[in-house]
């Protein structure tokens, strides 16, 4: 018998390859973005439906972001340990598995646990992604598709609140809400099917877990954000705020533990030295209030339309759609062209927008009719999509901007968890003031608490900028060269 021939593929097969094996990449990051959105927005059909109390709407939300958050730095390590392939096969496995879980969930605790379980599926596929592209791209060719990543991500924040009100409207076979997540199943499918042809990686020197780490943080952040779902803030019980202070404690323990830990040669989950400027922190801080902000608006005005007006689904999702097309347009542009030419001035030109259309939406629930759909509430959120996509890209700039190479790992892992920490913050404190403020019931009182629920979000806005001010450093120059 003759030895059979291997031939090696050609430039253009192995360039098809590898552009295939990106498509995978990205539909699960675009997955893992859109199932946030999706179940916003199917949020009330699902408490109508399975019952509960109000604050199991936050819950919905908040037991996805939360384990997100604070596993997402565990996940990278993980996929630097045994492989970033191996880990967001077994990251979208896990999300496909969950997701059907959701969608055949029979009541509101198994929801909500299934949910946990997506959300730490979510913290293991993200941090694999960047990784991978760097494994099967160089030069231009990297540029290229690292640059992919923004406009698939603004087309899943334009898809996902629309998507959300038509499955769930549609009503598919009977599935009402389920299909916003048996959608993930066919999606996981087709990344599963193509993920063979990505190449596998792992770190050349292996980082060591830190468990301890990752314990303490889950435990203070959960302390925090536990009595604040659901709760009228300004009259919460001592339990409450004893919990949060413990929580604070417990996190306190938490910087102490990762000197300790980076002091004895070991592996922290967050590198000390990210601290030795003020620039870092107050990105942490800005990026947690500006988060807060954005999530927590969303699900606020999708309580108003479909708890207080009684719109449905579908119309709720449409709603949020200039939102979302205003962001993903102001996005492109900002990163594309307007950051390399004016810098950190766009940080401050998005959170100036992102006010002005805030305020403009109060002026619009001031002036409405409480049983009648506020048209000119479309104009004002188009504005403040406009004011997100301007923000973002010069924000992830200047922040990871005077970092040193052997740090942006650590760093951009950071923040997308601080991103994932403010979104659970915001939508326990803005959707808690909107509840509580609308529980005496009647459209009235429901369009008297989304403007109370906007005012404090404006609140947020002012501390962004005070905290952004932060950032710059004096001299800096982030104009010329500025890549997002």
């Amino acid at each position: 018998m003759t030895a059979e021939r291997v031939l090696a593929p050609t430039p253009i097969a192995a360039y098809r390859w590898r552009w295939l094996a990106l498509t995978a990449l990205l539909l699960g990051e675009a997955m893992i973005l859109l199932d946030a959105t999706i179940v916003q927005v199917a949020a009330p059909a699902i408490h109508a439906d399975l019952g509960g109390a109000a604050s199991d709407i936050q819950w919905f939300t908040t037991a996805y972001t939360l384990p997100f958050a604070v596993l997402l730095i565990t996940g990278g390590r993980l996929g630097d340990i045994s492989g970033r392939r191996r880990l967001f096969v077994i990251g979208v496995t896990g999300f496909m598995i969950a997701s059907s879980a959701c969608a055949l969930a029979p009541t509101v605790g198994l929801l909500i646990a299934f949910r946990v379980v997506q959300g730490a599926a979510a913290a293991v596929i993200i941090p694999q992604t960047i990784g991978l592209i760097k494994t099967m791209f160089s030069g231009d060719e990297m540029s290229k598709a690292l640059g992919s990543i923004g406009p698939v991500m603004g087309l899943a924040a334009v898809c996902g609140p629309v998507l959300g009100g038509v499955l769930t409207h549609a009503d598919l076979f009977g599935s009402s809400w389920r299909a916003a997540f048996l959608v993930n199943v066919p999606l996981s499918v087709v990344v599963l099917v193509i993920a063979p042809k990505l190449l596998e990686n792992r770190a050349p020197e292996r980082p060591t877990l830190d468990m301890t780490g990752t314990l303490l943080a889950m435990i203070g952040i959960g302390l925090i954000v536990y009595p604040l779902i659901g709760a009228d803030i300004a009259a919460m019980s001592g339990w409450s705020w004893g919990a949060i202070v413990a929580g604070l404690t417990v996190m306190v323990a938490f910087g102490l533990h990762q000197r300790g830990v980076a002091g004895g040669g070991r592996s922290p989950l967050v590198e000390p030295s990210l601290f030795a400027h003020r620039s870092f922190p107050a990105a942490l801080v800005t990026s947690t209030l500006f988060f807060a902000v954005t999530n927590g608006l969303m699900m606020v005005i999708v309580l108003q339309l479909q708890l207080g007006l009684g719109i449905d689904v579908l119309n709720a999702g449409l709603t949020l759609a200039p939102w979302s097309v205003g962001l993903a347009i102001a996005s492109w542009v900002s990163g594309a062209h307007l950051v390399r030419r004016f810098g950190h001035h766009m940080m401050f030109l998005g959170l100036a927008v992102l006010l002005v259309g805030a305020l403009a939406a109060i002026a619009v629930y001031h002036a409405a009719d409480p049983t009648v759909y506020p048209k000119p509430l479309l104009i004002a959120l188009g504005v403040v999509g406009l004011g997100v996509g301007l923000f973002s890209p010069a924000f992830f700039t200047i922040a990871l901007k005077p970092l040193q190479p052997r740090e942006i790992g650590s760093a951009a892992g950071l923040l997308n968890g601080v991103q994932q920490l403010g979104a659970t913050l915001g939508v326990a404190i803005l959707g808690s003031v909107y509840l509580n403020s609308a529980a005496s019931g009647g459209p009235s009182a429901a369009l008297h608490a989304v403007q109370v629920a906007f005012w404090v979000a404006v609140a947020l806005v002012v501390m962004s900028f005070v905290s952004s001010m932060l950032m710059i450093e004096k001299g800096a120059s982030d104009r010329a060269g500025a890549q997002h």
